[in-house]
């Protein structure tokens, strides 16, 4: 099995949305009433991340492709990232970071297996690409990936409540500053 990264392109909006919604799925559940996790929709999704591509924001795919396709068949979509200026990111008036890694989700399947880290290493010369010297990403606090940005450097630099879903929430915002750090936990593959 083969996995390769590239630009996401308009035409990969519906198979990006159905990893954001199987994602959320598995992880989630506890976090986030069912009924919601239940209704997301994978075509209101796809229309974001169509927006997202053609806004210029940086979505990266992770692809894979191997024996068990047929021949002829297109790369399947495992998980993806987003990455962009920061959106707001300030706490007491100060700005936790230039850029923001605004999303990263991998298939279950595909967990463990190093996707994740090669998305962040996308996300963060995305943002070195646009000019930003440090990043941020704010992870629920109840994620139980939130581990994984810890041994990517991230820092804990700040939390938040958030209501989402009809309840409150706790973040933390991961920061790399500066931003060469995520670049040195990611290394890419060999």
């Amino acid at each position: 099995m083969t996995i390769s990264l590239r630009k996401a392109r308009p035409a990969d909006a519906i198979a990006i949305a159905a990893v954001h919604v199987a994602a959320w799925r598995s992880t989630y559940p506890g976090m986030l009433p069912d009924r919601y996790l239940a209704n997301l929709s994978v075509s209101r999704q796809a229309a974001h991340y169509d927006a997202a591509i053609r806004g210029g924001t940086g979505v990266t795919v992770a692809t894979a492709f191997g024996a068990d396709l047929p021949p002829g068949a297109t790369p399947r979509i495992i998980g993806f990232s987003t990455a962009g200026r920061a959106r707001g990111g300030e706490i007491g008036g100060k700005r936790l970071a230039e850029g923001e890694v605004e999303t990263l989700y991998v298939l279950d399947d595909w967990r463990d297996r190093g996707v994740g880290r090669r998305l962040m290493r996308a996300a963060a010369a995305h943002l070195i690409e646009a000019g930003c010297k440090s990043a941020y990403l704010w992870v629920l606090r109840d994620n139980p990936s939130r581990w994984f940005y810890q041994r990517l450097g991230g820092k804990p630099a700040a939390e938040a409540q958030i209501r989402f879903a009809g309840q409150m929430l706790m973040q933390t915002a991961f920061v790399w500053d500066p931003i060469e750090r995520l670049l040195a936990a990611s290394p890419q593959a060999s």
